[in-house]
């Protein structure tokens, strides 16, 4: 059996137990970190989410099942809840859906629509900073590759710089009613690796 957690990450918070790159700034105000929320020696991130974005990450004491999670080559679908500036009209959601000619190159097709402003989700805090002249909207956008802060620069790149992003699945575990901070453990059945064939 494999051990994972589903924590609920909130903003401004590392994907990691320590903040390395302050340990030895012993005059910089310290970063929040997993350690702040949850002890779970042996349980390493599975995939990681954004100092600046919230929602669900993973964790697991099961060496195969992180790499089936966060391998790029299992092509595991993501969702985020993403509010970003503007009205999004159909010409942006195609080209989210088709694919983007980022820096790193083409993304692969997503999915997205556009969502009402979701009601279940908790206050960010802080707030983000709105204009009351300046419209916001929500979308679901799903994908299957991990580049650094991909989603943020596929809205950008449409003209829809993203505001607040919130991660509520990967594959077929969900954030659910899982509070800001909190976490629950899950144990999985790995099925055992096939022994390889011998040739005499």
């Amino acid at each position: 059996m494999a051990g994972l957690i589903l924590f609920n990450k909130p903003f401004q918070v590392l994907s990691q137990f320590t903040d390395r790159e302050r340990a030895d700034e012993q005059s910089a105000v310290p970063r929040r970190t997993l350690a702040d929320y949850l002890q779970a020696p042996g349980f390493r991130v599975a995939g990681r989410l954004d100092y600046d974005s919230e929602g669900l990450l993973l964790l697991t004491d099961d060496g195969r099942l992180q790499q089936q999670i966060a391998n790029p080559r299992s092509k595991t679908w993501k969702t985020y809840w993403v509010q970003v500036e503007g009205l999004v009209d159909a010409h942006s959601l195609q080209q989210l859906a088709s694919g983007l000619k980022l820096k790193d190159g083409l993304t692969r097709p997503a999915q997205v629509r556009v969502l009402p402003e979701p009601a279940q989700l908790w206050p960010r805090d802080p707030p983000i900073r709105t204009r009351a002249t300046q419209p916001t909207s929500w979308l679901e956008l799903k994908i299957r590759e991990g580049r650094n802060r991909q989603v943020r620069r596929m809205t950008a790149a449409v003209g829809h710089p993203t505001l607040r992003l919130v991660r509520v699945a990967i594959g077929d575990w969900e954030l659910g009613g899982l509070a800001s901070g909190s976490w629950q453990r899950q144990e999985i059945h790995m099925p055992r690796r096939r022994a390889g064939k011998r040739h005499d």
